[in-house]
């Protein structure tokens, strides 16, 4: 799960914002948990004691990127190299879309099984939360910035990611405007 970025655009953590009284942090490693995976990795960053904290309850690996500030791609170097050693597949969740479900997880992973590899649509894009081979998250000294993993899924053929249409997940939060109208969708406590 990522949670490391400094939320610059909106101003304050927005893994701290909550849904029903739970951080979105909490919620995305909570949901996360709920796949059963082999081991939980929370990837913090720029609020590391804030979502360390949040997340106290949960059984979980805290993995601290300092390189927080290079974006996504940071995250998913400090991910493959707390992964060196396993050998499945790897969920890849953000806490920035409120509107996440288990249904959603569950989706990717059927799809997952028969494919190798799922993702999560972005106006056509691949994104995440996305299911991914660990050779391809070890691949990820090669990305930069925030867009480097969706643009190696896009790289794959077609046949080759099974895509979760979820206009729901093209929702994230950024700055107030998006803020604003998670709380009006009661997608984030107001």
């Amino acid at each position: 799960m990522l949670a490391a970025g400094g939320s610059r655009r909106l101003g304050r953590p927005k893994q701290l914002l909550t849904r029903g009284g739970e951080t979105l942090a909490h919620r995305a490693a909570r949901l996360a948990a709920q796949t059963s995976p082999r081991r939980l990795l929370v990837i913090s960053g720029a609020f590391r004691e804030e979502v360390e904290k949040a997340l106290a309850d949960l059984d979980g690996e805290s993995v601290f990127n300092e390189n927080w500030e290079s974006g996504l791609a940071g995250s998913l170097r400090s991910a493959a190299a707390a992964l060196a050693d396993h050998d499945g597949p790897v969920l890849i969740v953000g806490c920035d879309q409120p509107a996440l479900e288990g249904a959603h997880l569950a989706q990717l992973l059927a799809g997952a099984a028969n494919t190798g590899c799922a993702a999560t649509s972005h106006g056509g894009s691949p994104g995440i939360p996305a299911i991914v081979p660990v050779a391809m998250l070890r691949e990820a000294d090669a990305l930069s910035g925030d867009r480097g993993l969706g643009a190696r899924l896009r790289g794959l053929p077609q046949e080759r990611v099974w895509m979760l249409r979820a206009a729901e997940l093209e929702f994230d939060i950024d700055d107030e405007d998006d803020l604003r109208i998670a709380v009006d969708r009661g997608l984030i406590d107001a």
